[in-house]
């Protein structure tokens, strides 16, 4: 069973190497492992709350993709998108909006540091604050939402916005009587490093103290990290490598024999021009092949619209229609589906007493299967295959007591049942998109009647 792990990043500015070591090349690292299903986003809608500057906003979304991809991250085996590319998010952000008590915003943490320095400077509370600031964790939910997200990586000073994403889940799920919302939970990375900058303080563009990873090239690395602050301590003086930014910085990079003997030369009384030398020359051994792959990306824009493109296809296959069946529940349905003539056959079937069912077969070589017709006898799903029968039966019990809060992904000619992150089901393949259509309208009459059973 697949864990889904869903990660966020703000386009906002050039990737660093801060940016590489705490979040890129753990989260590249993760996305390969069997157990997870991976999805990566480029948060540029949150980017619009932090900058009103268009270049620099259409410049990092295409520097970030660049860098991930450069970095190994995989889209055939990841879903790596633009947030704004889904118009499934800030639909999603309205229904969620709706059910959000203002009281727990009130309580953001970035919400009420703003609050705080407007009073403490004497301003009015909500000075310079805007409703996107004010509204950034139901935007945030509904990243995390739209897709039943399992895990979330974050920081510490991020686990409240999870927190109030369960909090906005689950008063959703209460008002519309049904669990629509898996509940996420924080993932946090307590062995991710955090990188000093050239200050000695963490690397963050706020302080402007970042060494590049990619911008600038060779050169504007090299330069970079030759403006390293270190104390006057001459060459033949001993070094402190417990304080020094330059091992703090190298270890990130180098293996635990590569750490001793620079940590030794250090207390040998290597100069600091000497180390900072050393520093850029193993960085580039791994840096210097993602830059390549990186330059030529950026030269190919068009590459990158497409992987972006493909990406979003993929995530919308999910949030599509979790937000048709999210419309259903709260009343926005279809004008078509609430006409006479498109429940025309239902009452036969309710007169006759028939209902969906599912029917459980063994297949040639053994295994145990399950199909789901209609109660008109159309088949509607096909289970994976099973070695045990209980386990079968487990997930027919578990699609009734989800009814149409089952995840449906959208195919070109059919349609998946998902579960936890694995397909479990899938329907026939339709003749072309309005039979599906017509189909996925069919499959989730049944399930609702599934779940009215339970």
């Amino acid at each position: 069973m697949k864990t889904r792990v869903l990660t966020g990043i703000t386009t906002t500015g050039t990737p660093h190497l801060g940016n590489y070591v705490g979040a890129i090349r753990p989260a590249v690292a993760a996305s390969w492992r069997d157990d997870v299903d991976a999805f990566y986003f480029m948060a540029d809608y949150h980017a619009l709350i932090k900058s009103d500057d268009p270049a620099r906003i259409e410049r990092s979304r295409l520097e970030i993709a660049a860098t991930w991809l450069a970095a190994g991250l995989d889209p055939q085996k990841v879903t790596f998108y633009r947030q704004s590319d889904i118009p499934e998010i800030p639909e999603l952000t309205w229904f969620l909006t709706c059910v959000t008590a203002k009281g727990l915003l009130n309580r953001a943490h970035a919400y009420k540091a703003s609050v705080d320095k407007n009073v403490e400077a004497g301003e009015d509370a909500d000075a310079g604050v805007t409703a996107g600031l004010y509204m950034y964790p139901v935007l945030m939910a509904a990243d995390i939402l739209a897709f039943n997200a399992n895990k979330v990586p974050v920081g510490r000073d991020q686990i409240q916005h999870i927190e109030m994403a369960r909090d906005i889940a689950q008063r959703f799920n209460h008002i519309y009587g049904h669990e629509f919302f898996v509940l996420p939970e924080v993932a946090i990375e307590e062995q991710v490093a955090t990188l000093p900058g050239l200050d000695g303080r963490k690397m963050s563009k706020s302080y402007d103290n970042t060494i590049p990873l990619f911008a600038g090239g060779q050169k504007h690395l090299r330069e970079s990290i030759m403006r390293i602050v270190t104390d006057s301590r001459l060459p033949g003086e001993a070094k402190d490598p417990d304080s020094s930014s330059l091992f703090t910085i190298f270890r990130a990079f180098a293996s635990e024999a590569e750490s001793t003997a620079f940590r030794q030369a250090l207390v040998d009384g290597l100069g600091w021009g000497e180390a900072k030398q050393i520093l850029f020359e193993r960085i580039e051994v791994d840096v210097a092949p993602m830059r390549e792959s990186y330059d030529a990306l950026i030269a190919r824009p068009a590459v990158i619209e497409e992987i972006l493109h493909e990406g979003a296809k993929k995530a919308r296959a999910i949030a599509a229609p979790k937000v048709a069946q999210l419309r259903d529940a709260i009343g926005l349905r279809s004008g078509v589906s609430a006409a006479p003539q498109a429940g025309a056959a239902k009452p036969a079937a309710k007169s006759s007493g028939k209902s969906p069912r599912f029917a459980s077969f063994r297949d040639g070589d053994g295994s145990f299967r399950f199909r789901l017709f209609s109660a008109e006898g159309e088949e509607l799903l096909l289970s994976k295959s099973f070695a045990d029968p209980k386990a079968a039966g487990s997930l027919q019990k578990r699609i009734k007591e989800l009814g149409t809060a089952a995840v449906l992904q959208v195919q070109p000619q059919s349609l998946v049942l998902e579960l936890d992150g694995e397909h479990v089901a899938s329907t026939p393949t339709y003749a072309g998109e309005q039979a599906r259509d017509e189909a996925l309208a069919r499959l989730r009459g049944a399930l609702d009647q599934l779940a009215a059973q339970e």
